[in-house]
């Protein structure tokens, strides 16, 4: 059968390379997920094997360029997530995926959602610095949204207590992981926008922490809904989860980002000692300032004397002295309210050092001190006695074995002229002085002759 005319006919070689190219345009990179088998790890460094589902398994390359960013050891039956071109090995004919990056399946799906959703949000906005909203110099009331048993929680009132302890402090108990974490955080959040707005609140920061975890014991910090209610709150967020090198979608919506929730907590607290020397130093100036306008009031005053006395009319000397007196009262009046509301503020900063006083603190170590020295005097006594018993068991065990307990039962000691113990006959021979020791004395004798028993002869 002739061909048509124009009939373009491809050898094997072009057509393999017409379909690699058609593979690598129409897919470019993509993520593949399934189990790793027939593993093979030559000497070249390269990694071979296949990627397998219940139905169906591709062949994978990964080069050694690319796999020494690996934080796993591959191996059969692992399920992997790996990023991959389409590719056709065209000596063969086969068509397979050479792989750029390969993680385990559990945690690479998770970071994969997260970074889908920090693309997402990003591109509405959620991140933009112009929306975050600034953090109170002097935080009238913090609102704390954590575990009620977690770390995080005595860490932050720790600082708080520390820093500046006559701050307010309002616990929202949610759970900070499992299914149940986002929803509690997301209603914590919005009701306490709900109560400040209404009044009902007196909270103007919020804390959202929590201490470190997996990336799935964090995961709650990345839904879309709890993101969504952190940018969405009125009253300003700093985060403070996990550990410093833990970032959570929440961190990037918060008005601040804490690496630590103690760092959190020293972010929105300021510092008790700077901020009483502040009003020191603003009550000297304040001071200073009233000193210099009354010197310039009273130097005025002369200056306007000078011109009534060079002047004489008596109604320009009336309405001077007028303008004279209410400038004093004036200048008296502004001195007294400035006095007393700076009075107020020191009164207030008084307050608040004396709920701290050293006193109570004092008695408090001193009833732990007190309880603490009687284990101590408890401890001792039992010790004693323990002791004691011991002494007893071992004077007992002692006196068990003691040779003077045996010759109770009839025995005696035989001791020869240097006084050493006579433990066998070839000790001794005929003539010689040996002394016998009872219980009740000693007995002096002399040897007339050895008798060998029948076992030694």
């Amino acid at each position: 059968m002739p061909l048509p005319q124009n009939t373009n006919i491809f050898s094997v070689s072009s057509l393999n390379q017409s379909v690699a190219n058609l593979l690598e345009q129409e897919f470019s990179w993509i993520w593949v997920e399934g189990e790793m088998s027939n593993l093979a790890q030559p000497a070249s460094g390269h990694i071979y094997f296949s990627l397998k589902d219940h139905s169906a398994q591709v062949s994978c390359a990964m080069f050694k360029g690319r796999n020494r960013s690996l934080k796993f050891q591959p191996e059969n039956g692992a399920q992997v997530l790996v990023r991959a071109k389409v590719s056709l090995y065209q000596p063969r004919g086969n068509y397979q995926l050479i792989i750029d990056r390969m993680e385990e399946a559990g945690d690479g799906a998770l970071r994969r959602q997260f970074e889908q959703l920090k693309i997402k949000l990003a591109g509405e906005g959620l991140f933009d610095t112009s929306s975050k909203q600034d953090i109170p110099e002097l935080p009238e009331a913090i609102g704390i949204i954590t575990s009620r048993t977690g770390a995080a929680l005595h860490d932050v009132l720790s600082v708080i207590e520390r820093r500046f302890p006559s701050i307010p402090v309002k616990l929202f108990p949610v759970p900070v992981q499992g299914t149940d974490a986002a929803p509690a955080i997301c209603h914590a959040l919005a009701l306490i926008g709900e109560q400040v707005k209404h009044g009902d609140l007196t909270c103007d920061v919020i804390l959202l922490v929590r201490g470190g975890g997996s990336l799935e014991d964090l995961w709650s910090f990345n839904e879309e809904s709890v993101a969504r209610a952190v940018h969405a709150c009125p009253v300003p967020v700093v985060t403070g989860v996990g550990h410093e090198v833990d970032v959570t979608i929440a961190d990037y919506v918060a008005d601040i980002r804490a690496a630590t929730p103690t760092a959190a907590a020293e972010t929105v607290t300021p510092d008790q000692s700077s901020w009483l020397q502040s009003f020191d130093w603003v009550q000297q100036q304040l001071l200073q300032l009233t000193r210099t306008r009354i010197e310039r009031y009273l130097e005025k005053i002369q200056w306007l004397r000078r011109r009534l006395q060079q002047q004489h009319p008596e109604t320009q000397i009336q309405r001077s002295r007028r303008q004279y007196q209410e400038w004093v009262k004036r200048l008296m009046l502004h001195q007294r309210s400035m006095l007393a509301i700076h009075k107020s503020k020191l009164a207030t900063a008084r307050a608040k050092l004396e709920a701290q006083n050293p006193t109570v603190l004092l008695e408090k170590k001193q009833q732990s001190a007190f309880y603490l020295t009687t284990r101590l005097q408890q401890a001792t006594s039992n010790n004693l006695a323990q002791k004691t018993a011991q002494l007893s068991n071992v004077a007992r065990t002692l006196n068990a074995v003691s040779p003077l307990q045996t010759m109770e039962r009839g025995y005696s000691i035989t001791l020869d002229s240097r006084g050493k113990a006579v433990t066998s006959i070839t000790h001794i021979r005929q003539g010689d002085t040996i002394e016998t020791r009872l219980l009740s004395g000693r007995i002096i004798s002399q040897v007339k002759s050895c008798i060998k028993s029948d076992d030694q002869s």
